[in-house]
Formats: structure tokens, C-alpha cells, sequence
């Protein structure tokens, strides 16, 4: 086995966004930068990250898609493998027989312990990030970087001698969070509320963030108040949204692809933001945040960081778009909110996570 290598099995796509991937592309740069080679696994679906990951400098080995497999009945997410377990198992084997990493390491809500027993005679370990608990694992390491989670959800999923690492401080944050991190704590105490940060995360495939533009158009905002919008690359709904904003009574930038997404965190004064791996990238920056919840498995992360005074967790349907624009006039209104939101939010997580990982993937086993 080559300990110098890791290989990541990961997908991004229009159903299952890109945090999967952009987490796991955090760790990989981490690892490369301490002279580790990086490889991913990951199938061709419709707005995958293929590209963006060789971009990155890292080798990619994709899979097809697999139209007339007959698909799994489980895990619950089992349609978005693109696969049968099985049939994604053989074409990882053949891969990874070849390279033989130190490390696999597997994020993917479709696989389970079924796949991983497959794949454990090609690698030395195998890492599992997750934050379901759902699911029995076959690992050494497993990682749900869930604020509040309990290690005892995952006893009955894995291993006894698994080692399970819980918790927002273990958050796979890119350097540049932590680089910001006292720029931005420093400008919070009672800041006006000038500029707003809207990012739904890289696909937002119901386009909730055209109903979040129309609640901004109706609520109470300083003259002077600028909203950017951020939106993935591959975004279905992004020229719907440039045509939305045209007609908004405010300056709204609308950016896609960002590379500088900790600098427009950091000069924000609130976010509207979805649940998910975002969060604990706004929790580092202190940022306050109005986080809405658009999938079930976003209900336990934002229901512990509302319960710890960092966000406002917020269900958006069509019949609560007034009641968001009501929200966002008074947060305008209570500066002191905003504030303790703020200071709620920074003791969540340092931004060190990612560097606290690849010290326990460095110590060898």
C-alpha cells in the first residue's frame, strides 16, 4: 500500500449539490500540500465537479452512468449513486487495484458497509464522512462534523475499534476561513446592516433563492444596503435570477463561481443561507445567518445551531416569503440581535478542523 496516497469517493450532481465534493476537495488539498497524492472517483451526473477537481490538481477517474442498473433498495439515497452498489464496487476495484492507496476515504450517502467491505482488501484504511447515521460502515475513521452529534448515534453502524470524530470542530473548512476569521470577528460588534450575503449553495436546484430575493424586496433596509448573490457554476437557475434582479429595489450583485467566498463572509453582515457544509464556514467568521432548511437532513444541524443562538433556521415555502421579508426588516431593526448571534456563532467552530483530520490521517496504523 502507498502511504503517500489518498482516493476519494465522492459525487456532486444537481440533485445532491456540490458539498460532498468541496468538502472532500478541502481535505485532499490539505493532504497534497503535505506531499500526498490525491486521486478521485467520481461519476459523470448532470453537474458534476469532474473539471473543477482537475482544476484543482488532482487525478480524476470518472464512472458512467449507469442508466438500466437496477438500483438498490437501500440506503435511502441509494438513486443517487448512478449504480447498483455492486456495479460501483467492481469499477472501484479496478481502480484502486492499481493504486493501492493508504487512504480511501468515502462520502456518499448511497454507499454503505455493503461497498466498503468490497473495497477494503485494495486500501489500507478506509474513512467515512457522514452525517446521517443511518447506515451500518465498515471503518477505520468516521467523521460527521454535525454540531451537537453524539459519537454513541454511530455505535450501532460501525465497528467497535472504529475511531469516530463528532463534532463542528473536526468541520473541513479551507485555510482561508481561518485567515479571516479575526478580520471578520472584529468588524461584528452592533455593524450596520449594509450588506447581505444570499448563497443557497452550488446547485440550489428548486431555486429558493429567487423566493428569498423576493422577500428582500419587500422588507425595511438602509438606502445604502447591497445584497450579492452567490451561486455555483453550474447553477440551473442562474439567468433567472440575473433577470430577477434587474427589477429589485435595491443593488444586488449576482457572482457565480467564486473564488473568494471567506472575504465576501467576512465583509457581510447577515447571511441567508442554506443548511449544510456552509454553515460551519459562517459559524468561523461569526457570521449571523438566517439558515434555510431545504432537505431533511438539514433538520438536526440547524435545529442545534437556532438552539445555540448562532442562526435563525427558517422553512421556506411559497407562503412564507412575507414572513422572511418580516424577519429581515426586524433583524434590521435589532443591531444587538445580530451581535449576539454573532458572538454564538464563533464559539461553534475555529476553522482548525480540517488541519486536526489530516493530523490523525498522517499517524500511521
Amino acid at each position: 500500500m502507498d502511504s503517500r496516497t489518498a482516493v476519494f469517493r465522492v459525487d456532486a450532481s444537481l440533485e445532491m449539490g456540490t458539498g460532498h465534493v468541496m468538502r472532500c476537495l478541502t481535505l485532499a488539498n490539505a493532504l497534497q500540500a503535505q506531499g500526498r497524492d490525491c486521486h478521485f472517483i467520481c461519476r459523470e451526473h448532470p453537474g458534476n465537479l469532474i473539471e473543477y477537481v482537475r482544476q484543482q490538481g488532482h487525478k480524476v477517474h470518472p464512472l458512467a452512468c449507469i442508466s438500466d442498473a437496477a438500483m438498490d433498495e437501500t440506503p435511502i439515497h441509494a438513486h443517487w449513486l448512478g449504480a447498483t452498489q455492486a456495479q460501483d464496487a467492481v469499477l472501484c476495484a479496478a481502480i484502486l487495484s492499481t493504486i493501492q492507496p493508504h487512504w480511501l476515504v468515502v462520502d456518499h450517502y448511497a454507499l454503505d458497509a455493503h461497498w466498503e467491505q468490497k473495497l477494503k482488501p485494495y486500501c489500507q484504511n478506509i474513512m467515512v464522512i457522514d452525517d446521517l447515521a443511518d447506515r451500518p460502515h465498515q471503518c477505520d475513521v468516521l467523521l460527521d462534523q454535525t454540531l451537537g452529534r453524539d459519537p454513541l448515534d454511530y455505535q450501532p453502524w460501525v465497528p467497535a475499534d472504529c475511531r469516530v470524530l463528532c463534532g463542528a470542530q473536526y468541520a473541513l473548512l479551507r485555510p482561508e476561513f481561518a485567515s479571516q476569521r479575526t478580520y471578520s470577528l472584529q468588524r461584528r460588534c452592533q455593524a450596520p446592516l449594509r450588506h447581505i450575503l444570499v448563497s443557497m449553495g452550488g446547485v440550489d436546484k428548486d431555486n429558493a433563492t429567487g423566493q428569498i430575493l423576493t422577500a428582500l424586496a419587500t422588507a425595511e433596509l438602509p438606502t445604502d444596503c447591497t445584497i450579492t448573490v452567490v451561486m455555483g457554476a453550474t447553477a440551473p437557475w442562474i439567468e433567472a435570477i440575473r433577470q430577477q434582479v434587474s427589477s429589485m429595489p435595491m443593488a444586488v450583485l449576482v457572482r457565480s463561481g467564486v473564488s473568494n467566498m471567506a472575504q465576501l463572509m467576512a465583509d457581510s453582515d447577515l447571511a441567508i443561507g442554506a443548511a449544510g457544509a456552509t454553515s460551519w464556514e459562517r459559524c468561523c467568521l461569526g457570521l449571523p445567518t438566517i439558515m434555510v432548511v431545504l432537505a431533511d437532513n438539514q433538520k438536526t444541524a440547524a435545529a442545534e445551531l437556532q438552539k445555540q443562538g448562532a442562526v435563525i433556521a427558517f422553512k421556506l415555502d411559497y407562503e412564507s416569503v412575507s414572513e422572511l421579508g418580516n424577519l429581515i426588516s426586524r433583524l434590521n431593526g435589532d443591531l444587538t440581535l445580530l451581535t449576539r448571534m454573532s458572538e454564538s456563532a464563533r464559539k461553534i467552530t475555529d476553522g482548525q478542523g480540517v488541519n486536526r483530520v489530516v493530523t490523525l490521517l498522517s499517524r500511521p496504523k
